[in-house]
């Protein structure tokens, strides 16, 4: 009898729906993801510019929607606890989770409230496909980075120039100029992120999108960075592998 207890609640652990962490101070680390304690959620069913990603604004200025995306997030937190139900790992990068995060005491989750105020698109393949409704009303109302021009945030990450630009303010006959603000040549670093990454066709051998390249390695000076990274954690979710000539973290520079 005491076996076949043990057996059961064994089989229950793999049956069982996600489970919810509980609720902790959350630790912003871009418009997508935070940490509460040693976990890493990515907020499940949308996409959110990275830190380094650009956009236009309705006066047609170029307009660090990454950071801005991100500090949204920290706003709708508010210093408040979160609690995440966990949905498991991250298909992208196993050490990081997805998660339906929600503020203590909120009904609606953040990836929905990011939606709703235009700073996250929702990811039609997810089973929060439900945002669509959500979009299309901050999109007809010209919230957050509706209101000016920019490409989906998948694509300025894969390096996707000629994706399709989004927002009230795109002109077509200012296609070029405005693909050279969201794809400028000499991309300015967020501030505290300083890890180069470079897309690179040799890199894709290995399934990876491109190399980073920390202050240490021989390839750091002089580099023209496609992205900007604020950690290696986030290069590598990117898809982003370490330059063999880079010496580790714990040997300094």
């Amino acid at each position: 009898m005491r076996s076949r207890f043990f057996l059961v609640a064994a089989l229950l652990s793999i049956v069982l729906p996600a489970s919810q962490s509980s609720a902790a101070t959350a630790i912003v680390r871009d418009g997508s993801t935070l940490q509460l304690g040693n976990v890493t959620f990515r907020l499940d069913g949308i996409d959110v510019p990275s830190v380094d990603q650009f956009c236009i604004d309705e006066r047609a200025d170029n307009w660090t929607c990454g950071i801005e995306a991100r500090d949204q997030l920290t706003k709708l937190i508010g210093g408040k606890q979160v609690r995440c139900d966990d949905l498991g790992p991250d298909p992208t990068y196993k050490k990081r989770r997805i998660g339906v995060c929600k503020v203590e005491g909120e009904t609606t989750s953040l990836s929905q409230l990011l939606v709703r105020n235009g700073f996250a698109l929702n990811v039609e393949a997810s089973a929060s496909g439900r945002f669509k409704p959500d979009e299309a009303r901050a999109r007809d109302d010209r919230q957050g980075l509706w209101k000016g021009c920019f490409v989906a945030p998948r694509e300025f990450r894969a390096g996707k120039t000629d994706g399709a630009l989004l927002g009230a303010s795109c002109r077509a006959d200012r296609d070029r100029e405005i693909r050279d603000v969201l794809f400028p040549e000499e991309l300015v670093m967020p501030a505290g992120c300083n890890i180069k990454g470079k897309h690179a066709v040799r890199a894709r051998i290995t399934g990876n999108e491109g190399i980073y390249h920390l202050q240490g390695c021989r390839s750091y000076p002089g580099l023209k960075p496609d992205r900007w990274f604020c950690s290696e954690e986030q290069a590598q979710a990117d898809g982003f592998r370490r330059a063999y000539n880079c010496r580790s973290p714990s040997k300094g520079k």
